[in-house]
């Protein structure tokens, strides 16, 4: 498998630490609001990561961080007259509702920066102690002068950075660029004690504060977005090397940036959505399907069209397994012969390609294609006449490579609406009492629902369209 890492800005092949296993941290939200479509791609472009490396066999050790104290933690808890910690609960529990919405898998351990005080003072310690980071007033500093590689993963040496930033003038920093450890206590605001006074930590040092203490010193993959190449991923790299000294991560992955209709989602300029907001409208796996279907590293629009596009790739792919499940329950036992046991090795071909789609810097995109072009095989060659065997393995085929992706877990019943499950049962009586007239208004009015109700040689078999898919 070949990864881009944004540290040498080229395609590397994927080597871990150690052999068969995987230490992996990515950077999660802060918890003061629902988390929008912007957080959304990472979380789901690192998950589909994550289930990659498990499937192809490795163990992954994989840490997502909630950042529960920050300023704009601080900010909403007072406007909405809550403590941080309240906000933080509430925020939390939000993010799982949506994010298992997004069949986005629970990290193994998601540490809170507020549950892991102790860690961060003891690194800051290391730091001051290793002539890193500086106090002034309360306040601790990292020094950034005093690490040569600073500007690494950016690609900028730090004269180049700090004349493109906008700091704000504080006198008491050695050098613009030096950025905040521990910030000392302001009025209202929660603080812990520290060997500097009271305060709370900066939002940098959480993160190489818990990689170390649930992950170790040295880490296999680090990854976030775009956005956080500069200066929280800098900053990362600077203070935990100069703690440590030791390499931090040895592969760093970013996700583009996501626009709404061709513009910068920005809330100053109304486009700015969270999952929530759009889930009242598009099934979540919708949104997730959207996701993957663009190279991770690119640039992704989103609009209602691109969406719409995404719910019918999605029922396109739907149809197909839940036609084979349709056959799988009506098939009747035949032995598998030698041009079926051709179509089952044909079958293997696509997890082959899948594969090798997936192992050029986790191309989603082309491993969706490959389903698709699995479910075009699939409706070309099977039939309800064809062996039991082979339409379960072209269903497990499906839902394997489905699964890796995150998608195509729904069983079609699971589809339905407690209405239309009525409707049709309502059908399948009025045809077994010879009732055409009311069997045909039921299949009117499923169909004004958005599904297609076939009678078949093998029964009553049901389409369903996405106004049926929950949202």
């Amino acid at each position: 498998m070949k990864l881009y890492n944004t540290m040498t800005r080229q395609k590397e092949e994927f080597i871990p630490l150690v052999p068969g296993e995987v230490k992996m941290y990515s950077c999660g939200p802060t918890v003061y609001n629902f988390f929008h479509i912007g957080n959304a791609r990472p979380f789901i472009i690192f998950d589909t990561l994550r289930r990659y490396l498990e499937y192809t066999g490795y163990k992954v050790t994989f840490v997502q961080n909630f950042t529960d104290i920050d300023d704009k933690m601080i900010k909403n808890a007072n406007e909405q007259g809550v403590t941080v910690r309240e906000l933080a609960d509430k925020y939390i529990a939000e993010y799982y509702k949506d994010a298992q919405g997004l069949s986005i898998r629970e990290a193994s351990v998601h540490p809170r920066a507020t549950e892991n005080i102790d860690a961060i003072i003891d690194t800051i310690k290391t730091l001051i102690d290793k002539g890193y980071a500086y106090e002034a007033e309360g306040d601790v500093y990292f020094e950034t002068r005093r690490f040569a590689e600073y500007g690494k993963l950016s690609g900028q040496p730090l004269e180049d950075l700090a004349a493109g930033a906008r700091i704000g003038i504080d006198e008491r920093k050695k050098n613009p660029m030096d950025f905040a450890l521990w910030k000392n206590k302001k009025e209202g605001e929660p603080a812990w004690e520290s060997p500097w006074g009271e305060g709370r930590p900066g939002w940098h040092i959480e993160c190489s504060a818990m990689v170390n203490r649930y992950l170790g010193e040295t880490i296999d993959i680090h990854s976030g977005g775009q956005d956080l190449i500069f200066p929280h991923h800098e900053n990362e790299i600077a203070q935990s090397e100069c703690a440590t000294g030791k390499p931090f991560a040895r592969y760093w992955m970013h996700n583009g940036y996501i626009n709404v209709n061709n513009e910068k989602m920005a809330k100053s300029k109304g486009n700015f959505f969270t999952v929530r907001d759009v889930a009242a409208k598009y099934d979540y796996e919708v949104i997730r399907f959207f996701m993957l279907s663009a190279h991770y590293r690119s640039a992704i629009n989103f609009s209602d069209e691109l969406l719409k596009q995404s719910e019918t790739g999605l029922e396109r792919l739907y149809t197909c397994l839940y036609n084979l499940e349709f056959m799988q329950a009506k098939a009747q036992k035949k032995d598998v012969v030698d041009e079926e046991k051709a179509l089952i090795a044909q079958l293997d071909e696509f997890s082959k390609d899948f594969r090798r789609a997936m192992d050029d810097d986790l191309n989603t995109a082309d491993a969706i294609a490959v389903l698709f072009e699995l479910a075009r095989f699939v409706n070309s060659n099977i039939t309800a006449d064809s062996a039991p065997a082979v339409i379960e393995t072209a269903i497990d085929k499906i839902r394997e490579l489905g699964t890796v992706l995150g998608i195509l877990y729904k069983k079609q019943e699971d589809s339905l609406s407690d209405q239309v499950k009525d409707l049709l049962q309502k059908r399948k009586e009025a045809r077994q009492n010879k009732d055409w007239a009311k069997s045909d208004a039921l299949r009117d009015e499923l169909k004004a629902l958005g599904v297609e109700v076939l009678d078949t040689r093998q029964g009553m078999k049901v389409n369903i369209k996405r106004s049926t898919h929950e949202s």
